[in-house]
């Protein structure tokens, strides 16, 4: 299987690695449909890989909308033929510790609220199930070849203030696995699951912040840097390519560990 011609269908796709890998993949000849809340930044997103001679089409939807999600999968056939590649990056967070005390009187003051959990894994557990079942039912039936991306976080082993969203991850780390041997069961042999879980990536919402936090950040990564990137666009591409790559979930963290454990 080859990045070239591929038919790849990215949700997250507006920013950060969603609108990375877009472009990335866009550039080695794949073609695009890109998927978002955020229709202004997708058409800028498309636009860019069109100015670039490459093939993408957008579509505004929301990830927990089972309709949405089966009218993207029937837009990119429509549109492009096939679905061979889907990469879901969407996702949300809304920290906060499941209960804070007051420091004065020990009574809790403040605590995860039901909004702040359920929120975050109906985009990152319940959306990423919906875009991958449509896309697998639609690659089945027409037997397209090709493979599954979800996207998990280093944070899945574990992250303070981050329950909601470390859970949602550590779900989606354990997707692959499961989805490889019910696939075996079922005799489907066109499909492949690979996820990624990506460590601290170079991206505008990461650099953004204060540059004391940032330092902070990069002192805690073995290789004394954020990943790149072109990392992230490398392993997908490899994932893409290597047809021995199923079932599994490919760290790209530059060694860190998740800051919450290592405290």
């Amino acid at each position: 299987m080859q990045v070239q011609d591929s038919v790849v269908v990215i949700t997250g796709a507006a920013r950060g690695i969603g609108e990375a890998a877009a472009l990335g993949l866009a550039s080695m000849g794949a073609k695009i449909v890109l998927c978002d809340l955020n229709e202004e930044k997708l058409k800028a997103v498309c636009n860019k890989i069109i100015e670039n001679k490459g093939m993408a089409a957008y579509k505004a939807l929301d990830t927990t909308n089972e309709e949405e999600v089966r009218s993207a999968m029937d837009f990119a056939i429509t549109g492009f033929g096939s679905i061979n590649v889907v990469l879901a990056c969407a996702g949300i967070v809304k920290d906060a510790f499941f209960v804070s005390p007051d420091k004065e009187t020990g009574k809790v003051k403040k605590f995860m609220t039901t909004d702040q959990f359920q929120s975050v894994l109906a985009v990152n557990l319940t959306g990423v199930f919906l875009t991958l079942r449509e896309a697998a039912i639609r690659m089945i039936d027409h037997n397209w070849k090709g493979v599954l991306i979800p996207v998990s976080s280093i944070n899945k082993a574990g992250e303070l203030g981050q329950l909601n969203y470390a859970s949602s991850k550590a779900a989606i780390a354990l997707w692959p696995k499961i989805l490889a041997g019910e696939f075996h069961a079922k005799a489907i042999k066109n499909i492949r699951v690979a996820a990624i879980a990506p460590g601290y990536v170079e991206t505008p919402m990461l650099t953004s912040i204060k540059p004391e936090i940032l330092a902070g950040i990069v002192s805690g990564i073995p290789i004394g840097r954020l990943v790149q990137t072109h990392e992230i666009i490398s392993t997908i591409r490899f994932i893409i390519e290597n047809e021995a790559i199923h079932g599994t979930t490919l760290e790209i963290a530059g060694g860190i560990i998740a800051k919450g454990l290592a405290k």
